[in-house]
């Protein structure tokens, strides 16, 4: 398989941070590590893409709404290709499932997990382009 044809399956493929004041975090890794928040509307608030050079490379969301019920520390994303066979072996080798699966729009699907261990991740499930 050439390099352009490689599978995004297995990769992580985002990183986000959900806490109770997405608007004061963001400004703190805006200082710390120079990323530049860009707001992402939520209706009545905004969440934030936390860029370089004008790439997303990371989230900060409120935990508010969908996102009430995400713990609070960084959440890597793993692209897998069928979510709902990766929750039923989750389940099936001792994980926990922590969300009930979500919609990301016209970008795919996700929900989070437990690891028998207590480590948390979410599992996103992109939608075919």
């Amino acid at each position: 398989m050439s390099d352009s044809k490689k599978s995004i399956y297995g990769t992580i493929g985002w990183f986000d941070l959900t806490v109770p004041n997405a608007t004061t975090v963001k400004d703190f890794y805006a200082k710390v590590t120079g990323w530049k928040p860009e707001p992402v509307s939520m209706g009545e608030y905004d969440d934030y893409n936390m860029t370089v050079d004008g790439e997303p490379k990371a989230g900060i969301c409120h935990k508010r709404g969908g996102n009430s019920d995400i713990p609070s520390q960084w959440m890597m994303y793993i692209n897998v290709r069928d979510l709902d066979q990766s929750r039923s072996e989750c389940i099936a080798n001792g994980g926990k499932l922590i969300t009930e699966i979500k919609s990301a729009g016209s970008m795919g699907r996700y929900c989070f997990i437990e690891d028998p261990a207590g480590a948390v991740c979410a599992l996103f499930e992109p939608k075919e382009t």
